[in-house]
């Protein structure tokens, strides 16, 4: 039985409609019967979460009126007609108009219990669907840290409370959370917005070149410094300053860093010249840095001084009540960008967006929903823990091997090297692992 789904049951015959009606409450349902079927079309919508049974020979309006009814209100509203043996020919062309299934009497109970199942399933697929497009359109592509689950309301409120305060953050949360998200929503929600927002990923420049790109630079400063360059630092005065992966910066330029935090001020490279700053420094760290063991050679220093204000991302799968949500707005995003119809919500894809523990968290999600809407998704797994009926043990293993690399790739954007730190295999083995699994490590970057 589908949870939510109520059954519509009209028939003018008091005894069989009892009896049908005693089968179904049987089988689980919640059964409001009538006799007539004005009564039943006066109780129905468009968003009913309903499945409608009619016996096709009434008095006054018969099954195939009230059929007839129904598809003006809602074509998409099941309906099953229940004829006689004489009214087989109609039913089929009723089937033909679009009613969802017919059942000539007499009918065995399983016949019609079967029946109703699959047509309560496919209603409630349709009112998800069509709550999700809503989602999707309803929310637009700038709006913020979707979801309505009370860790997002809390997080929303605490970054307004925080927004124009000027104070530095540090933003916790894993890959894919949603870090820089928050700290632009810092940067918007302040009076600072008319300014820069500046980001630098820490994790992604060189030592030899980070601090040319914070500092900035002298002409003659070094070789190759052939003109005078501004840094991001000095870009920021006035805005925000998001410094993404703040725990892979290194630890020379921590030590400048800090003198920054601390003064307000700074000195390009080549140059004694200090230059006052005006800036907040948002900063995001996918690792604990409270925590020594996690934080390692980062600067306990730096981090006290960052760590004025923190604020944690929740995982995603810490807040599935809103991954529904997020897909659709995904899903409608990419329907625009590819020029494709937004995707049915499938039974296999909404047990996955249940069941998927989500690694690579929001980033990981948008990436599903593209594929979705492309039609080039993976089947999705079984929930954990199930075995897949038919396959031996080592074509089970194989399968969730593949399944692990795929969410590795995810994670870390088709990232080769992250990849194999990761997984921990060798380079060699892991490419020996996507010709045997057939996965196109391009398709996840």
């Amino acid at each position: 039985m589908s949870s939510g789904i109520e059954i519509i049951l009209v028939d003018d015959d008091q005894a069989l409609r009892r009896a049908t009606r005693q089968t179904l409450e049987l089988a689980g349902y919640a059964v409001h019967d009538f006799g007539a079927a004005a009564q039943a079309l006066a109780q129905l919508s468009r968003e009913s979460e309903a499945v409608v049974i009619t016996d096709i020979r009434m008095a006054g309006m018969d099954g195939l009126e009230l059929f007839a009814r129904i598809r003006s209100l809602d074509p998409d509203l099941p309906v099953l007609l229940i004829t006689g043996h004489g009214d087989v020919d109609m039913a089929v062309r009723a089937l033909h108009d679009g009613a969802y299934d017919f059942i000539a009497k007499p009918f065995p109970a399983e016949r019609l219990v079967q029946s109703v199942a699959r047509a309560a399933e496919k209603r409630r697929l349709v009112l998800e669907n069509r709550r999700l497009r809503e989602a999707g359109t309803a929310t637009p592509d700038d709006l913020p840290l979707i979801g309505q689950t009370p860790a997002m309301e809390h997080l929303r409120q605490t970054l307004r409370q925080i927004a124009d305060t000027d104070v530095d953050v540090l933003i916790a949360g894993e890959t894919g959370s949603g870090k820089e998200v928050v700290a632009t929503l810092l940067h918007r929600w302040s009076r600072r917005t008319k300014g820069n927002f500046v980001a630098l990923n820490c994790g992604a420049l060189p030592e030899t070149v980070i601090e040319s790109e914070l500092f900035g630079q002298e002409a003659g400063a070094f070789t190759g410094a052939q003109k005078k360059r501004v840094g991001r630092i000095e870009h920021a005065s006035g805005g925000t300053l998001f410094l993404d992966e703040i725990e892979s910066m290194p630890l020379s330029t921590q030590v400048k860093m800090l003198r920054v935090l601390e003064m307000r001020e700074v000195s390009p490279l080549g140059t004694n010249e200090l230059r006052p700053v005006d800036l907040r420094v948002v900063a995001a760290a996918k690792l604990d840095l409270g925590n020594p063991a996690e934080r390692g050679e980062f600067r306990e220093d730096l981090y006290y001084r960052l760590n004025v204000v923190t604020i944690s991302i929740p995982p995603l799968r810490e807040r599935r009540a809103d991954i529904p949500l997020l897909f659709a707005h995904f899903a409608t995003r990419a329907a625009e960008r590819f020029r494709r119809d937004i995707p049915v919500m499938t039974t296999e894809v909404r047990r996955h967006l249940e069941t998927h523990c989500w690694p690579g968290n929001v980033r990981e999600l948008s990436h599903f929903a593209e594929r979705v809407v492309l039609g080039i998704t993976p089947p999705p797994k079984q929930a954990s823990g199930s075995a897949t009926p038919g396959l031996t043990l080592p074509e089970q293993m194989e399968r969730h091997e593949a399944e692990l690399i795929r969410e590795a790739l995810i994670a870390n954007k088709g990232d080769v090297r992250s990849t194999l730190e990761t997984l921990g295999i060798p380079r060699k083995t892991f490419y020996d692992k996507l010709q045997r699994h057939g996965i196109n490590r391009a398709d996840y970057e």
